[in-house]
């Protein structure tokens, strides 16, 4: 019989502007998270660029998105989460500590470096002001600079440069009064962007150097990284709801339609755009049909996207980083990366190179598409971060639910195997391999998810 999992279960909860998705998760023998329970509602108009502004509203969908997640998987207890937080309020700041040590005798210990984190807190800040995460970047040890990380070492004094986050303190209160009024407990608070690099990133990708752009529904979120430091963090005030009033007031059509259009026939590129196709959009109330040129959407879209590629470049020019520094380019992530042909457009405006970043880094293999489009990267991201933290400190965090196993609904069907083939095992609960490499599954899953024919978002 398998030992029962007694690592936690982590739930991640991204309040967007369009959705509220909720993610429970859990890492397996082998490192990599299995999805437990997954829920999601529309954000009923509660939130906007970012903010929760109707907090009733908001208290409604997460109650749903979080009762559609229980449904999921019936067996899910869930008390805690760990929060998102995005919005034209989120700032930051470097900052440099420095910590004296009273026992030289002793190794530097992860005491001391809470310790200078710490201190970090007490960092002035304007008025109104909250501080939502201290980052460290690099440390250094008396004289020697440029240590990753300090633990172990022997010195009197211990310093690091510091990128601290912070977020206006009525919205950070909104957030966690909607949250709280939801029967629900705050575990953290974590910025957008970064949970969703932790997703879509790989140690290559650190050690390359890459930015990575969030567009989400109100804000497009910016995470800069060289050297295996976070660099840069910046809130573009534009996303995809932008996008779709553009198509509102541009076209002269209903917010749902300039949406289903934008969905179904909307690009990045009017280069790429056919000029002969016409899309026909149903008149109101026996008004005549209105008749819509693929060419001209992709305009408008082109235009705003421009825009928000513009913010990208400005913030990297700002921070000094351009191709040469970042061989690893742009990774794009997030409800609005699925445009198609974004990829193209954010080559040509940035002149570096540029992915789609899907949340498949870190997940265990076999889950059905839905899961791993970049969409929900926040919440496997806030789900990493918990883990993060617990791998910190396990005594703040209480297992149970052990016996909490994988639906069937989140995996995808088992294909049977040749009976010449060697049945190789893949895992608790995962079905079979087919003797594939775990490279070779990896590659497989990516082109499965490129080949959709039915997503029109994906290029």
């Amino acid at each position: 019989m398998s030992q029962a999992n007694t690592n936690p279960i982590i739930v991640g909860l991204d309040i967007g502007t369009t959705k509220i998705a909720a993610i429970a998760g859990r890492k397996n023998e082998f490192g990599k998270l299995e999805i437990l329970g997954f829920g999601k509602a529309s954000s009923n108009n509660s939130v906007q660029h970012g903010q929760v502004l109707n907090i009733e509203n908001a208290v409604k969908a997460i109650n749903e998105a979080m009762q559609n997640c229980r449904q999921s998987n019936p067996n899910l207890d869930i008390r805690e989460v760990y929060v998102g937080i995005a919005g034209h309020h989120i700032k930051s700041l470097q900052t440099r500590g420095d910590l004296v040590r009273q026992n030289t005798d002793d190794l530097i210990t992860y005491e001391d470096i809470s310790q200078l984190i710490a201190d970090q807190r007490k960092t002035y800040i304007p008025a109104g002001d909250q501080i939502i995460d201290v980052i460290p970047q690099e440390f250094s040890v008396d004289n020697y600079d440029h240590i990753g990380n300090p633990v172990g070492y022997s010195g009197v004094k211990v310093g690091a440069n510091f990128h601290i986050i912070t977020g206006d303190k009525v919205a950070i209160k909104n957030i966690t009064r909607a949250v709280n009024n939801s029967s629900l407990a705050i575990k953290d608070i974590v910025l957008q962007p970064l949970a969703s690099a932790d997703a879509v990133m790989c140690d290559y990708d650190l050690e390359a150097g890459v930015a990575i752009l969030d567009i989400g529904g109100g804000t497009s979120d910016l995470a800069v990284f060289h050297d295996g430091i976070l660099r840069h963090t910046a809130v573009i005030p534009f996303g995809g709801e932008n996008i779709t009033n553009d198509i509102k007031v541009g076209l002269g059509v209903l917010k749902s339609q300039a949406e289903a259009m934008k969905i179904q026939f909307g690009s990045a590129s009017s280069q790429n755009a056919k000029s002969n196709a016409i899309i026909t959009i149903p008149g109101i109330r026996n008004t005549a049909a209105k008749q819509v040129s693929v060419k001209t959407l992709a305009q408008i879209i082109e235009s705003r996207m421009g825009e928000i590629l513009d913010f990208v470049v400005f913030h990297l020019k700002q921070v000094g980083m351009d191709h040469r520094m970042l061989n690893g380019g742009i990774i794009l992530t997030g409800g609005g990366s699925q445009l198609k042909h974004l990829i193209q457009l954010t080559e040509f405006n940035t002149g570096m190179s540029a992915r789609v970043g899907l949340p498949i880094e870190h997940l265990a293999s076999g889950y059905i598409d839905e899961l791993t489009k970049p969409m929900y990267a926040t919440c496997i991201g806030l789900i990493l971060k918990g883990y993060d933290d617990f791998e910190k400190n396990k005594k703040q965090f209480e297992v149970k639910n052990t016996d909490v196993s994988v639906p069937e609904i989140f995996t995808k069907p088992e294909v049977e195997q040749p009976a010449d083939e060697e049945e190789v095992p893949q895992g608790k609960g995962r079905g079979r391999n087919n003797g594939k490499s775990i490279w070779d599954r990896m590659r497989d899953s990516l082109l499965e998810i490129f080949k959709e024919d039915d997503d029109p978002y994906l290029n």
